[in-house]
């Protein structure tokens, strides 16, 4: 079995109704359009939902490319005027989109001769799954889940996947109602089944915590062995009533685990577990202390030795296992604080580590901790019991505050102790009313979790709120007429790169990129991956490139679908090496070459071993090959251009052989202007964005505007001087102003002592006197200015390239040298 289908074959399999010739050849399948990297290969499953109808993204993705579609509403294609002869896309209708899913992925299961594993559980089961990737690879071949695809849309994407001739396929079912367990088992089948942890989570849509996990353990029907654990009175009675007992493989400190606990020790970070399987007794060490963490690693070890992994082998491979990363995000606050968000899910059992890591953070940091916590959603046993329970789970931690927000957590406010300060309110809107205008938090880490209908993020958002008057104002306008200007310069199909990197060029990433992607972007380019997570969680899901990936940050780049720029080997077998670890798949990355700039790239003597490195695997997949000009903006450097793009040329033509698909570029701004018969498949565009032209003569639209605003206005005697140093002197009597912008919000000092002037009511004044951190002085002499008048450092009535010139410098320097502490604007006209 290859893992490529036809159209053709996926209408018969889902018993669709074909719309186009079905020729086009199907690798992978999707359901969201932010993540696609190999639009022609992919299969756009388009879902309707209350919130959203997939559908309504078939237009924007055929533009980008795709050219499979499988729809329950064929209005589309009428509508919009798609037709898939002239436009070769292929369209599938069927009755259920999520049905056709299933069905798909029950085709790819019944042909793969893995051992499949069926993961489920409150919680653990992404830890668990990787895990057992880390402790099965490099000996078996081992599909898997990426990340946390466990729903009833996650579960058949997952097995897509899975290829016929593999080891092991490891795959998680997460469910949250009853019934829903079923379609899962259908599609899964595992051979073997491990049951992580019965928790809280869920419990609202359930009759009883029993009933809960009768649901869960029907993923295991059919399944030649069950791993779980006996410590657990109710998993093991639910286990023991429903599947034989030759089928159960027990593991805990109960007198019926067939891996008998003996022992546990913690020292350090790091804990011994003593163990006896078959009356051999043994031992491992984990690097990890948490309980969940231990429970986890004893589902593997039981795994292992199920399969008949020797134990000796077993000890190493479980003292190197890894932590795996927690849905867990670090933000800046006001007063020196920190905010850790985890808006995961809001039970005990995630509750734990969360603030084990908060009490981290907050001592690494030198700061106190806090918690905003919500009431437990839908607890319908115990209630009382919930609470005490996290009562004392507060006073364990050794947290410094505790926040309670809710009714329910009001009710039981006398049970958390005196010496941790305590405040409770009903609701959200009550606490952020508490706070408001309010210095609440000063050093602090503060974890803030609260349930999905409590509304946290806008505790987050209050708690991240910045003023400051100095400000850049952005003319969205004027951007998205200079994109079309250089737009304006290519073929129709040739694809566009937006460069956003450095905060795009320090005027505000979210926001431009929201801009350029409405104005029809191809792709975004940020420097690092930060950058692009930053992107992502904004809700932006066009493709992006991370032009300077560190080697510590694939792992991100994987989850938040970054792509990364490649340009040595060493780079390019580390993310072979975490691809596969990782368990990805033709994952793209963007080929940099070096033709010139003698900066980073390979050189065309690296070629044949590089496409020999990349065909023998498949983790990792070349989208694009590029190369940077040096002096495409200087007529003077015009045959090193011409020379550099030749070079160019041969270099990629040896890449197309092997790779046909790959798209070349090598032009930027200049580059689209001057050389645009040389554009190749796509152009990155960059500071021409904000107005800068390569011809010498041509005017452009300055987008960007940094404004303050008058302070104080004095009156100084002539002979007085201004400023620090001294060095600001009158040469009359003069009115001198100061302004609240300083060398911390990016004024660059050698703009002070009359280099730098700045427009007040339309007339140049002048900086006199040294440039301070948060102020300047300007000479006000002769213009009619009061206190609170706008002043404009730059902008079109005082260009940044006039401002750039006068220190001997570039205007990228000064755009993306603005602070952060100052606000951006977006305007529109």
């Amino acid at each position: 079995m290859t893992n490529s289908l036809t159209a053709k074959e996926i209408t018969s399999i889902t018993g669709g109704k074909l719309i186009g010739d079905g020729n086009n050849i199907i690798s992978r399948l999707s359901t969201d359009s932010r993540t696609l990297s190999w639009e022609n290969e992919t299969l756009f499953v388009a879902i309707k939902t209350p919130k959203r109808d997939g559908h309504s993204y078939i237009p924007q993705l055929i533009n980008r490319g795709v050219k499979s579609f499988l729809i329950t509403d064929d209005a589309i294609i009428r509508r919009d005027g798609v037709h898939p002869v002239s436009t070769s896309v292929d369209f599938i209708l069927v009755d259920d989109a999520i049905s056709a899913l299933d069905k798909l992925a029950k085709f790819k299961r019944d042909q793969t001769n893995a051992t499949v594993v069926g993961i489920t559980g409150s919680n653990g089961k992404t830890i668990v799954k990787e895990w057992l990737a880390q402790l099965l690879s490099g000996e078996k071949k081992v599909v898997r889940s990426p990340r946390s695809f466990n729903s009833k849309i996650g579960v058949p994407l997952s097995v897509w996947g899975c290829e016929k001739e593999c080891d092991y396929a490891i795959f998680e079912a997460g469910i949250s109602e009853p019934g829903e367990m079923k379609a899962l088992h259908e599609i899964i089948r595992p051979n073997i089944g491990i049951f992580t942890h019965l928790g809280e989570a869920h419990s609202e849509n359930f009759s009883s915590e029993r009933s809960k996990c009768l649901e869960k353990i029907k993923l295991f029907e059919g399944c030649d062995k069950i791993i779980y654990n006996a410590d657990n009175r109710l998993v093991d009675i639910c286990m023991s009533g429903a599947f034989d007992a030759g089928k159960l493989i027990r593991f805990g400190e109960a007198d019926n685990a067939d891996v008998k606990v003996e022992k546990i020790e913690t020292c350090g970070a790091n804990t011994s577990i003593s163990y006896n399987y078959k009356n051999k007794k043994d031992s491992i060490t984990v690097p990890f202390t948490d309980k969940g963490e231990i429970e986890n690693a004893l589902s593997c070890l039981t795994f292992l030795l199920l399969i008949g992994e020797d134990a000796s082998a077993i000890k190493v491979k479980m003292a190197k296992l890894e932590n795996i990363a927690m849905r867990l995000a670090i933000k800046q606050a006001e007063n020196e604080c920190i905010i850790v968000d985890d808006s995961y899910q809001l039970d005990l059992g995630s509750l734990t580590p969360a603030i084990d890591y908060v009490v981290n953070v907050a001592a690494g940091r030198k700061l106190k901790s806090a918690i905003i916590l919500s009431d437990f959603p839908g607890v319908a046993d115990n209630e009382s019991g919930l609470y005490k329970e996290l009562a004392h789970l507060i006073s364990q931690k050794h947290i410094d505050r505790f926040i309670g927000v809710g009714a329910t957590l009001c009710k039981y406010k006398s049970l958390f102790e005196s010496d941790i300060k305590t405040e409770f309110y009903t609701s959200k809107d009550e606490f952020l009313s508490s706070i408001a205008n309010k210095k609440h938090f000063e050093k602090e880490a503060i974890l803030i979790k609260g349930a999905r209908n409590f509304h946290f993020e806008d505790i987050e958002e209050q708690l991240s709120e910045r003023i400051h008057e100095t400000r850049l104002e952005v003319n969205l306008s004027a951007l998205a007429r200079n994109f079309h200007y250089f737009r304006s310069h290519l073929k129709k199909e040739t694809k566009m790169v937006s460069m956003v990197k450095a905060n795009a060029y320090g005027t505000g990433d979210i926001e431009v990129s929201r801009c350029l992607v409405a104005e029809g972007v191809d792709y975004l380019a940020v420097a690092v991956a930060d950058e692009g997570v930053m992107l992502r969680k904004a809700g932006i899901d066009t493709p992006i490139i991370v032009m300077n990936p560190e080697r510590n940050s694939f792992a991100k780049m994987f989850e938040y679908n970054l792509e990364p720029e490649i340009y040595n080997f060493s780079i390019v077998k580390q993310m072979i090496a975490d691809a596969e670890k990782r368990g990805e798949r033709d994952f793209p990355f963007h080929l940099k070459l070096d033709t010139g700039m003698h900066r980073l790239g390979f050189e065309k003597k690296d070629l044949p071993e590089l496409i020999k490195l990349l065909k023998s695997q498949n983790n990792i997949r070349p989208k694009s090959v590029f190369s940077h000009l040096v002096g495409s903006d200087g007529v003077q450097f015009d045959d090193f251009t011409l020379h550099q793009i030749a070079l160019f040329e041969e270099m990629t033509t040896m890449l197309k052989a092997e790779f046909p698909s790959i798209l070349r570029h090598i032009l930027n701004s200049a580059g689209i202007e001057r050389f645009s018969q040389y554009q190749f498949d796509m152009v990155r565009l960059g500071i021409g964005h904000y107005g800068f032209s390569g011809i010498e003569g041509k005017t452009l639209e300055e987008v960007c505007t940094l404004k303050t605003k008058i302070l104080n206005i004095r009156d100084v005697k002539k002979g007085e001087t201004i400023g620090y140093g001294r060095q600001g002197v009158t040469e009359r009597d003069s009115k001198i102003g100061v302004i609240g912008l300083g060398y911390a919000d990016g004024l660059d000092r050698g703009l002070g002592c009359g280099v730098g002037e700045v427009v007040v009511r339309g007339k140049k004044a002048k900086i006199i006197g040294r440039v301070c951190m948060d102020v300047c002085m300007i000479d006000l002499t002769g213009i009619d200015a009061i206190e609170g008048d706008d002043v404009i450092v730059f902008g079109p009535e005082n260009p940044i390239e006039g401002v750039a010139a006068k220190l001997n410098t570039i205007s990228y320097e000064v755009l993306t040298g603005v602070n952060e502490r100052v606000q951006r604007i977006y305007v529109r006209e």
